[in-house]
């Protein structure tokens, strides 16, 4: 584990990329169940993918559900500010 520093507060990933405050199992479970309105989205801050998941009823529960499978899944997805979220 590496000393958290002003840039990076949470820590950084293996390859030195910062960790954001916010938790892929979080926003993986808020997309599971409040997909359809986007909140998932709005947590890690995307709010213009947020807006398009509400007004589309999370692609019809389909990109809600898939959305959320990914965010619990990937070591990847990042919040609004490109810090991989923590697991």
């Amino acid at each position: 584990m590496t000393v958290p520093t002003p840039e990076a507060p949470y820590g950084v990933d293996p390859l030195g990329r910062p960790y954001s405050d916010k938790s892929k199992i979080v926003a993986g479970i808020l997309q599971l169940f409040l997909g359809t309105l986007g909140i998932g989205r709005f947590y890690v801050g995307s709010v213009g993918v947020g807006i398009a998941q509400l007004l589309t009823c999370g692609g019809l529960g389909f990109w809600a559900l898939i959305d959320g499978i990914l965010f619990l899944t990937s070591n990847d997805r990042t919040d609004s500010q490109g810090r991989i979220l923590r697991g």
